[in-house]
Parts: structure tokens; C-alpha cells; sequence
């Protein structure tokens, strides 16, 4: 029989860890960078807490963070807490609530550490993000997409991060089609799956009399002007059409504002966006497989500064 070692106090949970000079200090100044850009945008600062009721912070939309996040009971009212995995359900409960009376539109920063149950990418360690962003609340038109798009933008440029690419889907996009084509609810869930894997065997298997749209809306996918043109050219019913559409003014209006900016269209992408109903983007380097930021449905634009 042997005795357990002892317990080191330098020892912390799987996804934690201490960050020392100089991370420390890079992570503080890149965040103290984003956060000037914002408000040199007009975009006000809020501070949402670390903590919030499980059943405000995870109703409605906020349900999707069910599995990420970190459940605790408040020893004094007895009910649930979460730890917030995203800022972005805080804001919205804000706009609702506390700056429900605000002139529209409402343009606020943040930022703040966020705590996840398991990182969103395999070659991520760490549990404990931290995020800075922007929400643009009110307006739903291609110049306010354009416009949390190029502020994100500057902010890159400001911390120095090179070749940057916006990504841009339209999530329901391919949920209005499979609906105005009739395909069976049952079905869906697993033809959108092959859809986001980019599975063409098994679109072409599942996918009936929309094989071939299917296979085409996969195709169209790459730099923004050439997939646009691929996907102005797919017979489309009238609401996913109408998507498309909102997709090529996006493109349009962000070619207005931040002509330069590296741009690349995927009409089919939904991973992690099952809920947002407009263009949604997600912010990639080049030469790197993990996102920098998303924007989604002309609302928020999150960061996650690089340390180091």
C-alpha cells in the first residue's frame, strides 16, 4: 500500500492555467487595443457579471450554452447559477431590459473572461476565454452588417494580426429551402449535418429532388465574388432567394466600407449558428485553423486576443 503523493498548490483544474508575464500583459494591452477602437466607433462599454441565474442566462437562445457551461448553487437564494461561456446572451438581456428605453440603434462594447466546459476546437486547451466585442442592436440591413465587420477589422489591424479573412454564411438560408421543397423534418437534421461536413455522397443520397441545388449551394463556396456568382446562378424558391440575396448586398456593402478586406462565402455553414437569422461571419487568419472571432446576425463581434 502506498501513499498518495501530496497535493502541489501549483496544481490546477485541466483548461486553467496561470498566465505570467509577458501573456499577462500582451492579453491586458490587446484588449485595452480592441476596446479603444470600439469606443473610438461610438460604441458605449458595459460590464455584465461573471455569474447569472440559470434560468435567465440559458432561456430562449441562451439554451444552446446549456452544454458549455459551469452550474453552481447560490448558497443564499438556493437557485442555480451559471458561469457565463459567452457575453453575447448578457447583452441581449441588457438591450431588453435594463437599456430597453435606449435610443435605437444601440451600439455597446464589453469585455470579460468567460468560462467554457470544453473548448470549442480540438487544439484549444484552455477553458477560461476571454472576449472583447461590440453589439450593434436595432438596425437589420446589409450597412450594419458591413459595419461590425470593418470595425472588427480595424481592431485586427490595430493589434497587428496579419491576413485576416472574413467567412460569411447565411444559416437560414438552407433551412428556408429544405422547407419550401417540403423535405420530411425528419430527414433535415441529418442532410444539413452532410451539408456542413460537406458530404456530397451522402447529400446526393438524402437529398431527392434537390440533389443537384444541394450540390450546387456546396460547390459555391470560396473567395466572395466567385461564389457569389455561382450562387446567383442556382435555382432557388423565393425565401431562400431572398437570402442569397441579403448574402450578396452584405458582400456588397462591406466592398463600400473596407474594400480590401479578404472575404470568402459558404451559403451552406451552420455549425454554431443554429439559431441567428441573418449573415453571420465567422474571422479566420490565414495559415491558422482557429477562428478569431465571429459576427452574428448584425450584432456582436467577439474577439478573443491572442496572448503572445
Amino acid at each position: 500500500m502506498t501513499d498518495d503523493p501530496p497535493f502541489s498548490p501549483a496544481l490546477l483544474p485541466a483548461g486553467f492555467v496561470d498566465l505570467l508575464t509577458p501573456d499577462a500583459r500582451t492579453e491586458a494591452e490587446g484588449v485595452a487595443t480592441l476596446m479603444r477602437v470600439f469606443a473610438s466607433h461610438g460604441y458605449d462599454r458595459v460590464r455584465p457579471p461573471l455569474m447569472e441565474f440559470e434560468e435567465t442566462l440559458l432561456a430562449g437562445s441562451g439554451a444552446t450554452l446549456a452544454d458549455q457551461s459551469f452550474r453552481v448553487m447560490d448558497p443564499d437564494t438556493r437557485k442555480m447559477m451559471v458561469l457565463r461561456p459567452d457575453i453575447t446572451p448578457q447583452i441581449a438581456r441588457m438591450a431588453a431590459t435594463r437599456l430597453g428605453a435606449a435610443p435605437r440603434p444601440l451600439r455597446v462594447s464589453y469585455s470579460g473572461a468567460c468560462v467554457v466546459v470544453m473548448p470549442a476546437a480540438a487544439e484549444e486547451s484552455g477553458r477560461q476565454i476571454m472576449q472583447a466585442g461590440i453589439e450593434l442592436i436595432g438596425p437589420d440591413s446589409p450597412q450594419a452588417d458591413a459595419e461590425v465587420m470593418s470595425v472588427g477589422a480595424e481592431a485586427l489591424a490595430q493589434l497587428g494580426v496579419p491576413e485576416v479573412s472574413f467567412d460569411l454564411t447565411m444559416p437560414p438560408l438552407v433551412p428556408a429551402l429544405l422547407e419550401e421543397a417540403s423535405i420530411s423534418p425528419s430527414v433535415r437534421p441529418v442532410l444539413m449535418r452532410a451539408l456542413d461536413r460537406k458530404d456530397a455522397a451522402a447529400v446526393a443520397e438524402l437529398g431527392g429532388s434537390l440533389s443537384e441545388t444541394l450540390i450546387a449551394l456546396l460547390r459555391a463556396a470560396g473567395p466572395a465574388e466567385q461564389a457569389l456568382d455561382q450562387l446567383a446562378h442556382i435555382s432557388l424558391p423565393p425565401r431562400a432567394r431572398a437570402f442569397s440575396e441579403r448574402l450578396a448586398a452584405t458582400v456588397a456593402a462591406v466592398r463600400k466600407t473596407a474594400p480590401a478586406l479578404r472575404l470568402t462565402v459558404d451559403p451552406v455553414e451552420f455549425r454554431g449558428w443554429k439559431y441567428h437569422t441573418g449573415v453571420c461571419v465567422t474571422v479566420f487568419v490565414v495559415g491558422r485553423a482557429e477562428e478569431l472571432g465571429v459576427v452574428a446576425g448584425t450584432s456582436p463581434v467577439i474577439m478573443n486576443p491572442p496572448a503572445g
